[in-house]
């Protein structure tokens, strides 16, 4: 069964640190990209970071270059964003997906996790 489970939210304050989980079971892991994105309040869903299979090629957006950074672990099947500098408006729930296309389109990715929330305070 193909399934993806965040974890590693929480409450921090601006300029500390957070480490996300995302364990991936199925075909998931294999599946040539995998990706973060967030969600805040009233706003779209937004592409955050992806990495791919092999090479493990990576991108980021322009609002979290240089703070954040994404990885994977094979033996464990899990991707991990450890997410450094934090600002207010990094809060946001954080979603793991995974997909075939090296793209920074939510739509372009076909499975989901459920989805960690993140919340940096003043």
């Amino acid at each position: 069964q193909e399934q993806l489970v965040e974890s590693g939210g929480g409450l921090v304050q601006a300029g500390g640190s957070l480490r996300l989980s995302c364990a991936a079971s199925g075909r998931t892991f294999s599946m040539d990209v995998m990706a973060w994105f967030r969600q805040a309040p009233g706003k779209e869903r937004e592409f955050v970071a992806r990495i791919r299979r092999s090479p493990g090629t990576t991108y980021y957006s322009d609002s979290v270059k240089g703070r954040f950074f994404i990885s994977r672990d094979s033996a464990k099947n899990t991707v991990y964003l450890q997410m450094n500098s934090l600002k207010p408006e990094d809060t946001a729930v954080y979603y793991c997906a995974a997909g075939t296309y090296y793209s920074t389109s939510y739509n372009s990715y076909d499975y989901w996790g459920q989805g960690t929330q993140v919340t940096v305070s003043t």
